[in-house]
């Protein structure tokens, strides 16, 4: 455990633990009809886009060059605009079970991703790992849905199935593409750009419901969740994830996405809305396990410097 990166690890279980808890929170937010999915997406993008250009006027300033703000568009596109959109409108026209079962392709594309453009070997583990932690994640999306209470809220559940897919493919490009590039700026810097990139494109279409807001009517406990989603589960948990980024391969980044149903399935326990199980339990340790598998996989770097190893060893042997 010499080499276990625990600042890159923690920040993305942190991260994943609080999207995880932020589900049952927005639900609870949106319940009395108030708040639209559309506004609480543009809530999360301003407020954050807010915070970061608030505490980027207490560090050094650091200039971006014209190519690379081109760049942070894309990566903002990629993380923001289309993942959080695709999924918001993607979860209106299906049941929030098939939304989670579909979230578990995340981990999968990231990998084929990662081996595509990054050229990341796809070992044994890596697939097993993958397969373990998506089998965990079913295990406990069905159980939760074993009472069927959660039915598609649309007539399009094809569109809804893409939509959905379409963020998680999103969301993998962004940290495969961008795997590199975060290593330039400061996470407050890259979070600032991409936040205002996001709230300039998001704008134009949330504009007409956030006129149309009756915001005088909101409860403490809606402003209270509000404020959860925008500080913990936007503002926090992107700074994590870049942090994340930073330090781990996209694989093993993209493994933590299965941390939300475990968070998820506690707060039910904790609420009485659910109970545990042997079924449960063993799908916590199915999805830890292939986190661990994962990690543990030979990375591209870590296989060619044992090939390296491999032929300098061949050929002091042929030599002597």
């Amino acid at each position: 455990m010499g080499n276990f990166n625990w600042k890159g690890h923690g920040s993305m279980l942190a991260a994943n633990a609080m999207w995880g808890l932020m589900s049952p929170v927005a639900k609870i937010v949106m319940a009395g009809g108030l708040i639209s999915p559309l506004v609480l997406t543009d809530l999360r993008i301003f407020g954050a886009m807010v915070l970061f250009w608030v505490i980027s006027f207490f560090q050094k300033p650091e200039h971006v060059r014209h190519k690379d703000m081109a760049k942070l568009l894309g990566a903002s596109l990629l993380a923001i605009v289309f993942n959080q959109g695709c999924f918001i409108f993607g979860v209106g026209l299906i049941s929030p079970a098939d939304a989670s079962i579909i979230t578990t392709s995340m981990p999968l594309w990231a990998m084929v991703l990662a081996a595509f453009f990054l050229k990341e070997p796809i070992t044994g583990k890596k697939v097993l790992g993958i397969a373990l932690g998506a089998g965990g994640a079913l295990l406990l999306i069905m159980g939760s849905n074993s009472t069927g209470q959660a039915t598609a809220s649309g007539n399009h559940p094809i569109w809804g199935d893409l939509l959905v897919l379409t963020a998680q493919l999103s969301y993998a490009l962004y940290i495969v593409l961008f795997k590199n590039f975060v290593q330039k700026y400061s996470l407050v810097t890259l979070m600032k750009w991409m936040f205002t990139y996001a709230f300039i494109c998001t704008l134009p279409f949330s504009y007409n419901d956030l006129m149309g807001t009756d915001w005088s009517v909101l409860t403490l406990p809606d402003i209270g969740g509000i404020a959860y989603v925008v500080a913990c589960g936007t503002f926090l948990c992107y700074m994590l994830v870049v942090v994340g980024q930073k330090s781990l391969r996209p694989t093993v980044a993209g493994m933590y996405n299965y941390v939300q149903p475990v968070v998820a399935c506690i707060v039910s326990i904790c609420m009485g809305l659910d109970a545990f199980n042997l079924t449960k339990g063993l799908a916590i340790v199915l999805i830890f396990g292939g986190v661990y598998l994962v990690t543990i996989s030979k990375s591209r770097q870590q296989l060619e410097a044992y090939e390296n190893k491999k032929i300098k060893a061949e050929t002091t042997e042929v030599s002597e």
